[in-house]
């Protein structure tokens, strides 16, 4: 099983979402060069009987930091955006809901694993196959469909979180560069912090354009799983930072609202669907299990420390920071040495991180491009595709450079499909001519009604949000803090 990197989900451990591809020959190719990343184990195929398996501990320790990404920078945020009574408990259900159609996905790729012979079946697969078995004619026929549905949500997931780290690497880059002559060693100090104007955010973007283009040309997945390693740790470190700093001097919460208007609700939900945006790796770490059987345990007490992990940071940094809560809580730390440190450290992790997410929509795009060509164009072409590939996120991120609505417009455009969407409505193709129960059709039936509806108020929202602006800048450019 190669390696893999989350979200977003999004997002946090890099070195676990390429997995996540599920298009023609490039991912069976990629599977059996890399399925020994995750062990240190030599490449073997797939259903090699010497093939290591990796323990549960490490299976839970992949699966928890492959959701700590990005998207647990913007929860207080978003729980601003819920209300701070309903943030926590809404997290707490889509955590539930999330963890459930993961669920639903593990089993019924086993389902068609044990029924076709296959020692594997990705998210693609898995979706066609039960299209393949569903009772409508039309479906059937069509069931090569829901792999490419797959990959194109795919694609789009990824892309988005390359515009997000655009944005989030302009946000704190410009921020760490207009306090630098103001950034003491006394993080404790009161006071107004004066900055330096800069240059326009977006400027900061297209300053970035280069460097990620260098980055992207590495197409050696041994040598990208060096900058996962790096990413990880810079991550690590910079989430401990930024936790001890938001549990220190919380003020009265009284004044803060149970419950926010609606209409900032669905921003929630796209950026909370944004942060449990890993459905895609369970199927790749339960297939890389030495004993599979334990899978389904490891999945929940992963999902319950993830949800847990992000209730604490989202409700706690709402609480420190209150209506003051920028797009990303890294905006609002104090401007001294130690937590510019950690923008710095964020900035190197995102930009190792770019690489890999960008590894993804690549190798589905890429292959298939290339085999359209001659053998002497193939290079040029796989090279003019990444530049290209760059550039449209870099663009996208400057067209809509506050980072709270790419955030939410990610969530709720490819995140509901694949979390929410799919996954119900494909136990029901899987096993409805098994006969099902009407509570678990309803069930499935409402929690795909729910990701639809998120699907569409979250991208209504948020473009109208962006539309009404006067200053898109204004709010996660901000880089003014009060303490």
């Amino acid at each position: 099983m190669p390696m893999t990197k989350s979200a977003g989900g999004p997002q946090g451990a890099v070195d676990l979402k390429l997995d996540l591809k599920s298009s023609y020959e490039s991912a069976k190719k990629l599977q059996d060069k890399d399925s020994g990343f995750l062990d240190g184990s030599p490449s073997e195929s797939p259903d090699s009987e010497t093939t290591k398996g990796i323990t549960a501990f490490q299976t839970l320790v992949h699966l928890v930091k492959g959701n700590l990404g990005t998207g647990i920078l913007g929860l207080p945020l978003a729980t601003k955006n819920a209300g701070i009574l309903m943030g926590p408990l809404s997290l707490l259900a889509m955590g539930f809901i999330s963890c459930h159609c993961m669920h639903i996905l593990v089993r019924c790729a086993q389902r068609f694993c044990h029924r076709l012979n296959k020692p594997f079946m990705d998210y693609g697969d898995t979706v066609m196959h039960g299209l393949e078995g569903s009772p409508s004619t039309w479906l059937r026929n069509h069931a090569h469909w829901g792999r490419r549905m797959v990959s194109f949500f795919l694609i789009v997931t990824q892309m988005g979180f390359c515009c997000v780290y655009i944005v989030f690497l302009a946000d704190n880059l410009k921020q760490v560069v207009e306090a630098v002559n103001s950034t003491t060693n006394n993080c404790h100090y009161n006071g107004t912090v004066i900055l330096t104007p800069t240059v326009d955010s977006r400027l900061y973007m297209l300053a970035f354009l280069p460097l990620l283009v260098l980055i992207v040309l590495i197409r050696n997945l041994r040598v990208l799983t060096i900058f996962s390693l790096l990413a990880n740790i810079t991550m690590l470190v910079s989430l401990i930072i930024i936790a001890q700093s938001i549990i220190q001097g919380i003020p009265d919460p009284s004044h803060l609202p149970l419950v926010a208007n609606w209409k900032t609700y669905s921003l929630f939900f796209g950026t909370a669907v944004f942060s449990f945006e890993s459905i895609g790796v369970v199927l790749p770490l339960e297939n890389k299990m030495k004993d599979a059987r334990r899978f389904p345990v490891i999945l929940s007490l992963g999902m319950s420390i993830v949800t847990a992990l992000y209730i604490s940071i989202g409700t706690l940094g709402y609480l420190r920071f209150g209506n003051d809560i920028k797009a990303s809580i890294t905006l609002n730390l104090p401007n001294c040495w130690l937590y510019q440190s950690v923008k710095i450290l964020y900035i190197i992790g995102i930009l190792c991180t770019y690489a890999l997410q960008f590894y993804v929509p690549a190798e589905i795009i890429i292959p298939f491009a290339t085999s359209q060509v001659s053998k002497r164009w193939a290079l040029p072409l796989d090279l003019f595709i990444r530049f290209s590939m760059v550039s449209l996120t870099c663009i996208l991120a400057i067209l809509i450079p506050r980072l709270d609505l790419v955030l939410s417009l990610v969530g709720s455009l490819s995140g509901s499909a694949l979390a929410l969407i799919i996954p119900p409505l494909l136990e029901i193709t899987t096993y409805y001519s098994e006969g099902m129960s009407p509570i678990t059709i309803i069930k499935d039936a409402l929690i795909s009604i729910l990701g639809f509806v998120g699907f569409v108020m979250g991208t209504y929202q948020a473009l109208d949000e962006l539309i009404q602006s006067e200053d898109p800048l204004t709010f996660s450019n901000s880089t003014i803090f009060i303490q």
